[in-house]
């Protein structure tokens, strides 16, 4: 019988993990519901790698939809309208087949009697641990709107970041492309048919043009071994992103890229710090807020930092005391989290440390591309010269000739 290993909690927020034997993965997660257990993870323990290469070719739902759905059932759930019903409308009223499909069976384990939170795990490529636990805890309260309300600014919050960035990258992907593309006519189609005069008259030709002549005859004679070149390069990263050990040096290496690593460690600082004053703020324990923080942060270098702060926790330390031995956490950061520990109010003052990482975030991206699209121009400009020089460098030397 299969092996089905899991990680899921109780309604109070307790962490679980161990393993299932079930003849199907639908019977793993009933076995579970028996148990009232809420399962965050649950795969079959011969096929997680499988699974995980074939969600590169997933298309999930998007953030703004998954925002809007929590956005609306907030505002009904605030209105006393019971959750069946809610989604129910929701279901009705919503365009995006993926998410009107989850609707649907989330609809359908609300009739047979599951909590809102047990219905919604049962979804994890839609609904991940955070927001899974958030609804459990609001049920648990009593303030499951409230809780909502939250969410849907957070995950709106995640879309304003991402559109930030798209709108950055999306002029200098334009000029890299276009720029790939004027290059590569030039090379292929244009150079040839002018410096071939030359070669054809047996002229010397100078060592720049040369070099052109034998970069041109490369990309028309040997464009076949680019898509293949491309595709090797591509299976062999994701065969390396199979191991850990490949991807925490990776992580690693992002970290230290001059300009690249300071976005990226801000961009971390700033989800670590929205999520896990979020979850605290929704009354989700400690230990179980540190764990999906350290699962939402995708850089492994923080990850390890996190699971560290989170075994400290556990035996009684302190959360910025352990996060002030890693050079990944400013002062700043830790500073916030010890007067929010000693005050109470560790929540509120993650969620100002998350602001402020979210602004820095924004100045730092605006700054970089401001200064990425000249160097692009430029760049453009002096390849394209390049090639103008290759080519007249022949003809003032005919010319000279002549005379």
């Amino acid at each position: 019988m299969p092996i089905f290993r899991y990680k899921g909690y109780r309604a109070d927020g307790r962490e679980l993990s161990g393993s299932v034997e079930a003849d199907s993965l639908r019977g793993a997660r009933e076995l579970l519901r028996q148990q009232q257990i809420i399962p965050s993870e649950l795969a079959q323990e011969e096929s997680d790698a499988p699974q995980g290469r074939l969600r590169l070719w997933q298309r999930g739902i998007p953030v703004a939809a998954l925002a809007l759905f929590t956005r609306r059932l907030a505002t009904l759930t605030a209105a006393s309208v019971p959750i069946h019903e809610a989604l129910s409308a929701l279901y009705q009223q919503e365009r995006h087949e993926q998410l009107r499909a989850v609707l649907s069976r989330i609809r359908e384990r609300l009739a047979e009697g599951s909590p809102l939170a047990r219905a919604m795990a049962d979804e994890p490529q839609v609904f991940d641990p955070g927001y899974i636990a958030m609804v459990s805890a609001g049920e648990a309260g009593g303030a499951l709107d409230r809780i909502l309300q939250r969410l849907a600014d957070f995950k709106e919050r995640q879309e304003e970041v991402r559109r930030t960035v798209s709108s950055a990258l999306a002029y200098p992907i334009l000029m890299a492309f276009v720029g790939s593309g004027v290059m590569i006519f030039l090379l292929t189609f244009v150079i040839p048919k002018i410096t071939g005069v030359f070669a054809d008259n047996k002229a010397t030709l100078p060592f720049l043009t040369i070099a052109l002549l034998t970069v041109s005859s490369l990309l028309r004679k040997g464009w076949w071994l680019l898509p293949i070149l491309g595709a090797g390069v591509v299976f062999g990263y994701r065969r390396l992103a199979l191991r850990p050990s490949f991807l925490a040096a990776r992580d690693r290496w992002l970290l230290r890229l001059p300009i690249v690593g300071k976005l990226l460690q801000t961009l971390a600082l700033a989800r670590f710090s929205r999520v896990l004053g979020l979850l605290l703020g929704s009354g989700v324990p400690l230990l179980r807020s540190l764990d999906i923080s350290s699962e939402a942060v995708v850089n492994r270098s923080y990850r390890q930092v996190l699971d560290e702060a989170r075994i400290t926790v556990s035996e009684g330390g302190s959360l910025s005391a352990t996060l002030e031995r890693s050079p990944l956490f400013p002062p700043l950061l830790t500073h916030l989290i010890s007067v929010g520990e000693r005050s109470g109010t560790l929540e509120e003052s993650l969620e100002t440390a998350g602001r402020s990482f979210e602004r820095e975030f924004e100045a730092s991206t605006s700054r970089v591309m401001g200064l990425l699209e000249p160097l692009l121009v430029l760049a453009m400009g002096l390849m394209v010269g390049l090639v103008v020089v290759a080519v007249l460098l022949p003809i003032f030397e005919l010319n000279q000739l002549i005379r």
